[in-house]
Parts: structure tokens; sequence; C-alpha cells
């Protein structure tokens, strides 16, 4: 049965105990797709999705791959050939045959892969009535039509009777499925409905899927319906939380326990797991709200990262330092591999020990193709200081070598992104030129810095002094 391509919103019970990690096998074949790499990958926590590589590997001349990932939980992941994705639930221990068929790609036509993205057409070969993929898509099937026909009736309306129903005909469907994943996914979707239905009021729906319940991190629809539920919830949906000023808070010498301590009030949030992900969730979100300092509120995260007595928690900390502060000064800059001219490998971390001036460009750009010529100059001046590094975003590395050849003053380091598309995403790169500065030790100097015609020299003469 072909995946539907759909962000997986699962779920499965949480267990104190973490379970040994157990090597689950996926191979098959991908037609079209002969040397390409494949990536797996999950996200890290299901708030900030800081995506996290699980394993990878190349297509052979026969079109064949095996990945082999260690796990030790239900997990939901991603798939990805090129800047093509599909979703699949994985379990520990388990063995899946796919057959990929990867989009019919004109390699002719230039996209930008972080705009044109597409779905993979995936298929599990022979799953068993259990498998979960296909257990999840029918009832996801079976769900979407009931919304999509009856949303009117349910938001407007109110109709609770129709939800009754439809809870009877999943139960009569899918009743004898014991898969707790399974059971987890069908109950917090049900939770949505009863949200839109306002079947609950706000506080009987805390108590019923919140107050008294384990928190289930990697339940992407208990997450889903967390995050919904839990939406600027210190500063306008609490209805105790509100009326606490922050700011005081956040200036005094232990936010983070003057926090905690501040949201006992909020009788919903007596799960001292579940108080600190909302405070973890809400200081994500004062991050990006005028009128907070986002050091204070970093100073709050980094805290939670280093004192929470829950691992789950300090781990969705950790990833919002990565997700906050990603691409600012003084970070580390994402590291790479690509190929060059002569189609030897060159890492950024190989860079070291001078400046460097990064630039991703294509062939087809024609503002890509004027800055560069203001390159060499200022690469004539800086070279025994800097190093110049273009990245070619080209469909084809022989687009790119065919054009630098013609190009023959373009004399410093070009590389190819090839298949490590994930380097875009690393640089958020959506649009080109794009120019970043980074120090001599692998930091973040300026991100984006600035172009050629409008001040790079200026940058680049600082950067070479210090």
């Amino acid at each position: 049965m072909a995946l539907r391509y759909f962000f997986i919103l699962g779920a499965v019970l949480f267990c104190h105990d973490l379970a040994l990690s157990q090597k689950t096998i996926i191979s098959g074949t991908a037609p079209g797709a002969e040397r390409k790499l494949i990536r797996v990958s999950s996200p890290g926590d299901l708030i900030t999705f800081w995506e996290k590589p699980l394993g990878s590997a190349r297509v052979d001349s026969a079109g064949r791959f095996t990945i082999s990932v260690a796990l030790d939980k239900i997990t939901v992941a991603s798939v990805f050939i090129d800047f093509h994705r599909s979703e699949l639930i994985l379990e520990p221990s388990r063995k899946y045959e796919l057959r990929i068929y990867p989009p019919d790609d004109d390699v002719y036509t230039e996209v930008d892969p972080l705009v044109e993205s597409q779905s993979l057409n995936c298929a599990i070969i022979k799953p068993d009535s259990t498998e979960l993929n296909n257990l999840v898509g029918e009832f996801d099937s079976l769900y979407s039509g009931f919304l999509t026909q009856n949303f009117n009736a349910l938001y407007h309306d109110r109709n609770k009777v129709l939800l009754d129903t439809f809870r009877i005909q999943i139960n009569q469907r899918f009743g004898n499925v014991k898969k707790p994943y399974f059971i987890n996914h069908i109950s917090y979707k049900i939770a949505s409905l009863e949200q839109l239905t306002q079947y609950y009021n706000k506080s009987q729906l805390a108590k019923k899927y919140f107050s008294d319940k384990p928190v289930l991190y990697n339940n992407l629809e208990y997450m889903d319906f967390f995050n919904n539920y839990f939406s600027k919830y210190l500063t306008v949906t609490s209805n105790v939380l509100r009326k606490i000023d922050l700011h005081p808070v956040l200036k005094s010498a232990d936010p983070y326990t003057g926090l905690l301590k501040s949201m006992t009030a909020d009788t919903l949030l007596k799960n001292n797991r579940l108080r600190e992900l909302v405070m973890l969730k809400g200081m994500m979100e004062l991050y990006s709200t005028p009128g907070y300092d986002q050091a204070e509120v970093l100073s709050v995260i980094k805290r939670a990262g280093e004192k929470s007595p829950f691992a789950e928690n300090r781990e969705v900390a950790e990833n919002m330092i990565s997700l906050l502060t990603k691409l600012k000064s003084g970070t580390q800059a994402p590291d790479f591999t690509l190929i060059n001219r002569e189609q030897k490998e060159v890492s950024l971390k190989s860079l070291r020990g001078k400046p460097v001036v990064l630039c991703f460009w294509t062939t087809y750009c024609d503002e890509c193709l004027s800055e560069m010529e203001l390159i060499r100059p200022l690469y004539d001046s800086y070279k025994d200081k800097v190093h110049f590094v273009s990245v070619s975003a080209d469909k084809s590395f022989t687009k790119m070598l065919f054009f630098i050849k013609l190009k023959k003053n373009f004399i410093w380091t070009f590389l190819h992104i090839g298949d490590h598309v994930e380097v875009l995403k690393d640089y958020d790169v959506s649009t080109y030129p794009l120019f970043v500065l980074i120090d001599k030790e692998g930091k973040i100097y300026k991100y984006p810095a600035a172009q050629p015609n409008n001040g790079l020299e200026a940058e680049l003469q600082k950067i070479s002094e210090e």
C-alpha cells in the first residue's frame, strides 16, 4: 500500500525506563536514483523539530539500498532523496522493504530545492495487517474525510452527536487493534475534534489529556495537541498566568526557579514535568515577542538544559538553544564536505585557521554572476588572509564546471552541492547569492554578510585584522 504523503501525527505510550536501542533495517529499491544519497532523519523533539540524522546510504548501480538505524522507541522519520521526502513510521528491530519512485526531475530545469521540494512516492512491500503505516494511513484517511465533510457542523454548529457517531464508527473499525501507538494516535486525533467542537471546556480538556497523564514526548499527535493547547499560554490563554508580570521574574537572580514557582498558581500544571515543558514552550515564544530581552529568555532555557531533573526536557532545552541561536554571531558554522572542481572533497572544517567568505550561488542567477565578478579583486587583495569559497547549488556538477572553465579569472575555491542539499537547509539559503562570513575558528562572524557591491570589503578588512 502506497504511503500517503502526510506528516504523521502518531503516538506511543511514554515509558520512564528507556529501552535499549535496537537495529531497524530500511532496504529496498529506488529506480532512477542510482548513486544518489538516501538520508533518514527524525525530529529531535516535537516542539522545536530540530532535525536529527538517523542514517544514510548511497543507492547502488542496481538501484538498491540498505540503511540501518538504531532506535529505542517508535519513531516518525523523514526519508530524503535530494530535496524530495516521504514520511515513515519506524519500529525498533523491524525490517522495512521499500520501493521508492523518485520524481521524474527534468535535469535541464533548475529549481530552488527549498522551494520546489516534492513528496517521494514510497510504498512498503508486503506489509502485514498490523503494520503501523497502514493502520495510521487508513485511519487518517477516514478522519480527513469526516473532518472535510462535517467541518461546519463541528466548528460552527458544535454538533457533538456527530462526533459521538464518528467515535463509534472508529471503535467498530479499529477496536480490536491493541497497539498502544495506534490507540494513542486515535485518542489524540479525537481530542483535537473535541477541542474543535468544544465538547469539553478548556479546563476539562487539560484534566482529561494532560494533568494526570504522562508526557508523551515522542507522540506526534499528543505533541500537536500540546502545542495547540499551550500556544501563548504564559501570556494570553491561561487565565492565571497571563496576570503575572513576567519581566521582573526574568530579571531576577534565578528566573528559571522563579518562573516554575509562579506557574504553580495554575492548578492545571500540577505535573512538574508538564509545567516545565509548558515553560520551555513559552520561553521559545517569548524569544521572538517584542518587549522581552532575548538574552534573559535564553538564560532560562539554558538553565533548564542544565538543571532540569527530566532528561527529555533537557533535550528540548538544548534543541531550543540550537534553534534560536542558529547562524547567530559566535555560534559554530554548520560543517560540510563537498567536492571541488577537481572532484576532491573539501570540508569547511579543513579551512580553519583563516576566515572564510562563503557564497551560495547558481549559474542561472544573474545577480550571482555579477557579484562574483566583483569577488576577483577582493580575492587578489585578501587571498593570503581569507579563504574564498563559492558553493554552487546547480543540479549538475558539469554545468558548474563548464561555467567556471569559461571564467578563467575565477580561481578561488568552487564547490558543488551535489546531493547534500541539507547544507542549504543548514544555512537557511532561501535566495541567491547568499554570503556568509566565518571566522578563523569556524564560527559565524556575520550572517548574512554584505555582498561585494555593498560593503563586503569593509567586513573583510575587519575580520582579517582580528
